[in-house]
């Protein structure tokens, strides 16, 4: 059993280790903004204040968040 649970260990930290690396490997975002608002820099469109209160650093707006989020699950696991 205690082999099992080692491998197991393994597995998780081997994803966290690609997961990282997958994170510095890409590029920062910057995000689109003019004195009107911040803008999703897929689709442009205004994103909303309740969103920037929650995750200030965001630069996309909920959906292409999510679907970059999506195909990421897809090309990494």
């Amino acid at each position: 059993m205690p082999d099992l649970i080692d491998r197991a260990a393994e597995l998780e930290q081997r994803q966290r280790d690609q997961a990282l690396q997958a994170a510095l490997a890409r590029p920062a975002e910057k995000p689109r903004q003019d004195e009107h608002g911040r803008y999703c820099i897929a689709c442009g469109t205004d994103i909303p204040a309740l969103r920037l209160e929650k995750v200030p650093h965001a630069v996309r707006c909920i959906d292409c968040q999510s679907l970059a989020e999506h195909k990421e699950k897809q090309i990494y696991g």
